[in-house]
């Protein structure tokens, strides 16, 4: 079979099996990737770029112990700079599993619990009070029933998060944009945004309804006065210098800029991609004021791949533990009630009606395409996507540099999970 290149599967892969959506081991050798389905994603992909609704991408495709790997287009619109397997890309809110991974070693250390308040950490949001309803001014609150818990935060039913309406419908949102809490990189330091944010009510009672982004944000404050060290530092000790991401972090230095795409949005009136982050003199060139566990991150395909090859291992990669099978586990299984799911999912179609959320990922409950029920991942805004299949052993990673906020780079997603289940052999 043709490769663009292939891990060495010992010590994290036994040959013989994957484990199932059950968590039982299930003896059995799988083939790995199909050649015609690979030619079939290589030929759907570069359409693609060549209709220019990409500039670029590079997709990946793990089983077993096949890793295949499609770099095309280039990093810039009408530029002539190759897209490569090792280009670092803006990762987006697919930064979030990678937080609640952080958080997880926290807890396997003792040092939180998932049912602990977290007043002691982040005195900022104890004693809460609720808004008397959504639209209501923010004078008009109740008591919140009980402090938030580490798991509301990880579960996104802490009772703060996006509003699913136009900016400024209600006086909350005009409060978060007045206070700068509206930006995925604020002017500020951890310390003065979660004091933002202590300022304003919650939006709903804590373990009520689930909603999007904030929670990982706080979860990034959190790890960071629990540690005593950045989100960052903490990140690279603990998880990317076991897993070998070598080019993950909250920016990118300046001798590998160069391998740092353009990012794009679309032009609302025609979706004619515009330059929404430059590469040399953009926001990830120089360290941020504010690490966010939301969406802060870049890396390479190579590095995320390496990630969520560790939790479909139950938390080992290359013979080294990073986390507890027992933490995977609680990542990777649903922890939405029924009425939480239907606030999921109303979210949008751009990140996956998949119907149950874990800690800091999606977990799909029911097959609505190709994929198996409990596969597992997110999406990022900025145009990655990248999940993991338990029941196939098939993890799938494609990064574009164009945004999610036109039709285009949701369809190219669609197109790129369609094939990639092609391509089981």
């Amino acid at each position: 079979m043709s490769k663009v290149a292939s891990w060495d599967m010992k010590g994290t892969w036994d040959g013989k099996g994957a484990w199932d959506t059950q968590g039982r081991w299930e003896e059995h050798q799988r083939a790995g990737l199909s050649e015609a389905g690979l030619r079939r994603m290589r030929d759907v992909l570069s359409g693609h770029v060549v209709s220019g609704a990409v500039p670029g991408l590079v997709a990946l495709v793990g089983r077993g112990g096949d890793t295949h790997v499609e770099a095309m287009g280039t990093l810039h619109v009408g530029g002539t700079e190759p897209m490569r397997r090792d280009t670092i890309f803006r990762m987006a809110s697919v930064t979030k599993p990678v937080t609640a991974a952080g958080v997880m070693i926290l807890v396997e250390e003792c040092r939180l619990g998932l049912d602990e308040p977290v007043d002691e950490w982040l005195p900022e949001l104890a004693d809460r009070r609720v808004l008397a309803r959504i639209d209501a001014p923010l004078e008009d609150t109740v008591p919140a029933a009980r402090p938030i818990t580490v798991r509301d935060l990880l579960t996104f039913t802490f009772g703060f998060g996006a509003v699913l309406a136009p900016p400024d419908t209600y006086p909350i949102q005009t409060a978060i944009r007045e206070l700068g809490l509206d930006t995925t990189s604020p002017g500020f330091g951890p310390e003065e945004w979660i004091r933002r944010l202590g300022t304003l009510p919650l939006m709903h009672q804590p373990g009520a309804l689930w909603q999007y982004h904030t929670g990982s944000d706080v979860l990034g404050v959190l790890v960071g006065r629990v540690s005593g060290q950045s989100l960052e530092e903490f990140l690279r000790e603990r998880l990317f210098g076991p897993l070998g991401m070598k080019d993950t972090g909250f920016h990118v230095p300046a001798d590998r800029i160069h391998r740092l795409p353009t990012s794009y949005a679309h032009n609302p009136e025609n979706g004619e991609l515009v330059v929404w982050d430059e590469a040399a003199t953009g926001k990830y060139s120089t360290p941020p004021v504010f690490q966010a566990g939301g969406d802060g991150l870049v890396s390479t395909v190579d590095d995320y791949h390496a990630f969520y090859r560790m939790l479909l291992n139950k938390g080992t990669l290359g013979g080294e533990r990073v986390l507890s099978q027992a933490s995977v586990e609680l990542m990777t299984m649903d922890h939405l009630t029924p009425e939480q799911k239907v606030e999921k999912d109303a979210f949008g179609d751009h990140f996956g009606r998949h119907g149950g959320y874990g800690f800091g990922t999606a977990v799909r409950t029911h097959r609505r395409d190709l994929a198996s029920p409990g596969q597992f991942g997110w999406d990022g805004g900025l145009g990655t996507t990248a999940y993991a299949d338990p029941a196939e052993g098939l993890t799938g990673i494609l990064l574009t540099q164009a945004a999610m906020d036109s039709a285009h780079t949701p369809r190219l997603h669609r197109d790129f999970w369609t094939t990639a289940y092609q391509a089981i052999a």
